[in-house]
């Protein structure tokens, strides 16, 4: 291979789509799509832009659910991907985004109840997880798109998964799971199995 050295504006290499949903002080829900977030054990951590309703809301009421939407489900994201619940509209966020009171209805999406924390989780996505705020990290001036962002870690505290997706009660099988992923910018589902590491148990 030969290589050359570039800077290209986002380093998104492929990663899952989330559908954060949270409420403000008043209940009202928001959905928040994002691609960073990633797990250790029971918790996650969620690279979010500091102007964002999302981070706001989630720092200020402590409670989160993480849904995850199958690839088929991109067309239902993008319909929202251009919108914020932030009002007024963040100054950096004017030239792409519009305000939405309801991401639910802008997405065609379905509110359901979560069992332990008040934030609805998504009817359409086939793993949610329920999440509280643990801490958070700020980065500030990282020469990226939004140059106040944070990573804020969450503990997962309940997870649902569609009775499809569920075999030996506790495992969700990879060969029925076909998670969106956001490649560059592209909405990509995933490839044929390649094999799995020897710590699989299905």
């Amino acid at each position: 291979m030969q290589f050359r050295k570039i800077t290209p504006p986002i380093l998104y290499v492929g990663t899952p789509v989330a559908l954060i949903t949270t409420v403000d002080d008043k209940g009202n829900a928001n959905i928040g799509p994002m691609s960073s977030a990633w797990a250790l054990g029971w918790a996650f951590v969620l690279g979010l832009g500091c102007t964002s309703k999302t981070f706001q809301n989630l720092v200020s009421q402590k409670q989160c659910v993480i849904n995850f939407p199958a690839s088929h489900l991109f067309t239902h994201v993008e319909k929202i991907a251009h919108l914020t619940g932030a009002n007024p509209v963040p100054d950096e966020k004017k030239e792409q985004y519009q305000y939405s009171s309801d991401k639910f209805t802008a997405g065609n999406f379905s509110s359901i109840p979560s069992e332990n924390v008040i934030p609805p989780r998504i009817a359409e996505c086939p793993i949610q997880l329920e999440a509280v705020f643990k801490d958070v990290w700020y980065i500030t001036g990282n020469g990226g798109e939004y140059p106040d962002t944070a990573a804020v870690c969450v503990q997962v505290v309940c997870v649902h998964a569609a009775e499809e997706l569920v075999v030996k009660d506790n495992h969700i099988d990879p060969a029925k799971w076909d998670p969106l992923i956001y490649n560059f910018r592209h909405y990509q589902g995933l490839g044929p199995d390649l094999g799995k590491t020897f710590k699989a148990k299905i």
